[in-house]
């Protein structure tokens, strides 16, 4: 046989199209062209594939060696077909047989001496292959977050003999079972008990849990708004199985996905010099950025007014649809980005306006400058805005007591399943529609609501949010009616709109 076809992917965004492998050997002067699209990645792996070849005890064809990676208008990038092109000479050159080829794929980057090392996407590829009932062979490091997906077939190999063989029915691979990958326990997770005083903020962080709200917190320096957002994730709902799934796969996209965080909340922290494309993902072949690696998980931006504004504006669009498209002129990639954003800043330049102890030294001008940083469009898709005032120095040198986030996290977890009973969603994706049928204040709850609106200047799109955070507060107090009291908590989240965080 002069000619063998084997299966594989390519990633495109969260797809992972196929790609048909194919190798021929004809007679002429020795020479080994690829084509179909590939990027310097793949066309370097004409040197691993031929000296993984020569140290596996192959024989390398001295023969015109042709690879086509179709469809050719797809762009191939990284290792994942130096495993494929690898087999396909040996079948092509019948030092292998190739009947098992039509119910398997393929991915994974030869080391010159013929072992196979992890590959980026492993994850999202097989989701991919399992639909078109085929199983995958990878690289034993890849195969574990492979195996994650449902019922998929998975076949883990250290290297490319132990591949051959497995083709030519002298060694089996056996499939990784799921079971063995989810049985990992999970990692701990700092504790809310921890944390000294800050009742409110734990208070408000709880009705950002239930609902899936936005949390911008304000406060002098060293009152422990980075410890409440390290934490918040610990109380968020335990994730579903399709939730994990999605969340692994974005990550495993990026090649920062692990194992033992499987069903763990992603916690991402950007440092305030990261780009817009840092945040929301970019370059040539589209990767996913910040936003997506934290979906169904806590994005923490914190000194908030320090990130550039054009970079903060970007977050606009995904708050509000959970999606992000990122378009290039070649092509065109969309990531999911369901996240929470939890944003901390400081009152003011010096940061300590309104601090019980500490003067304030900024004029007024700077104060509205340093404020003016995050634009109004922003602020109004923020749904929470909370002071994290000073804590006192008694309550400092006292033993740390409160709530642990397992116990936050039952309440939270109560009243997330109450919204998606109801409505199937949390209450901060309700739309226009939902927000009247669901989210109507009684008679004293109007009343202080329209007082709001007067006094406060709110916005349509803060006035929905008033609402959608106070039918959240409801649902933790087990209410089906949203009363005055829970209308009057929600306008006190809105501290940034009255103007005095």
């Amino acid at each position: 046989m002069s000619l063998a076809v084997l299966h594989s992917r390519a990633l495109s965004g969260m797809e992972a199209p196929p790609v048909s492998v194919e190798v021929h050997l004809a007679n002429g002067l020795p020479a080994f062209t690829i084509v179909g699209l590939p990027e310097t990645e793949v066309k370097e792996s004409k040197d691993r594939v031929r000296a993984a070849l020569l140290n596996a005890r192959f024989e390398f064809p001295q023969r015109r060696i042709t690879v086509n990676l179709a469809p050719a208008d797809l762009p191939k990038e990284s290792g994942r077909f130096d495993l494929p092109i690898a087999l396909g000479i040996l079948v092509a050159s019948g030092q292998v047989p190739g009947d098992k080829l039509k119910d398997l794929e393929f991915a994974g980057e030869l080391a010159l001496t013929g072992e196979l090392r992890a590959i980026r996407g492993a994850l999202a590829m097989t989701f991919k292959a399992h639909g078109d009932r085929r199983a995958f062979v990878l690289p034993a490091p890849s195969a574990t977050e492979a195996a994650l997906v449902a019922d998929a077939r998975v076949h883990p190999a250290t290297n490319l003999l132990q591949v051959c063989a497995f083709l030519a029915g002298r060694e089996a691979l056996p499939p990784l079972a799921t079971a063995e990958v989810q049985a990992t326990p999970p990692a701990q997770v700092a504790d809310f008990v921890e944390v000294k005083g800050q009742a409110q903020a734990k208070r408000a962080l709880e009705v950002a849990a239930a609902g899936g709200h936005s949390v911008l917190m304000v406060g002098p320096p060293g009152t422990g708004k980075t410890m409440l957002a390290a934490r918040f994730a610990g109380i968020l709902p335990p994730m579903t199985d399709a939730e994990a799934l999605e969340a692994a796969a974005v990550q495993s996209l990026n090649g920062s996905f692990r194992v033992e965080r499987w069903k763990q909340r992603p916690y991402r922290s950007p440092h305030h010099t990261a780009s817009g494309v840092a945040l929301v993902g970019g370059g040539g072949n589209p990767r996913p950025g910040e936003i997506s690696l934290a979906h169904h998980g806590v994005l923490f931006l914190d000194e908030l007014p320090e990130f550039d504004r054009s970079v903060l504006e970007v977050l606009r669009e995904p708050l509000e649809s959970g999606r992000i498209t990122i378009s290039r002129a070649a092509r065109q990639a969309d990531f999911p980005a369901e996240f929470q954003l939890v944003g901390a800043m400081n009152p003011c330049p010096c940061g300590y306006l309104g601090h019980y102890l500490n003067k304030c030294r900024c004029t007024p001008d700077q104060v509205a400058r340093y404020r003016g940083r995050i634009s109004g469009p922003l602020l109004d898709r923020i749904d929470l805005q909370f002071e994290v005032p000073a804590v006192p120095q008694l309550e400092l040198v006292k033993a740390a007591g409160g709530e642990s986030s397992a116990t936050i996290r039952e309440r939270v977890t109560l009243a997330r399943a109450l919204q998606i009973a109801r409505q199937g969603m949390p209450n901060s994706k309700l739309g226009p529609k939902d927000i009247d049928r669901l989210c109507a204040p009684d008679s004293a709850g109007e009343a202080l609501l329209k007082s709001a609106i007067s006094r406060m200047g709110l916005s349509a799109r803060a006035y929905h949010r008033v609402l959608k955070v106070a039918r959240t507060i409801a649902d933790l107090a087990g209410r089906a009616d949203i009363t005055g009291s829970d209308i009057a908590e929600a306008i006190q989240y809105r501290k940034m709109d009255k103007g005095t965080p």
